[in-house]
């Protein structure tokens, strides 16, 4: 309770709203957990701005993509290039693959939310 009472005033001081409820604490990110207690940011973002970003990570991620598959079905590539060259670039495939449907998710969901 005085841990309660000290947040709510170093909150008021520093322009924060403390929450009470769970729908208020569920509709934030919540940054650390301890015990019953969590602090949750809000963070407003320009939707807009962000779409274009991710609309751009996201074509640089299929290009990477593009080319990464054409060397690897290039027979002579694989052939002639060192063993561990060949697996990191099936490694790095393998991140772009990851990145991309993770930027293509955040996208989907910011487009949701707006």
């Amino acid at each position: 309770l005085l841990l309660v009472a000290l947040l709510a005033s170093a909150a008021a001081q520093a322009n924060l709203d403390v929450l009470y409820t769970e729908d208020q604490i569920n509709n934030k990110v919540t940054v650390a957990v301890s015990g019953s207690l969590r602090m949750a940011l809000f963070v407003q973002i320009d939707v807009a701005a962000e779409q274009v970003r991710l609309d751009k990570e996201i074509t640089r991620l299929q290009g990477e993509i593009t080319k990464a598959d054409a060397k690897l079905g290039n027979e002579s590539f694989v052939a002639r290039a060192p063993a561990a060259v060949v697996e990191q670039e099936r490694a790095r495939l393998a991140d772009f693959r990851q990145n991309l449907a993770r930027l293509q998710d955040q996208r989907s969901r910011l487009a949701a939310s707006a």
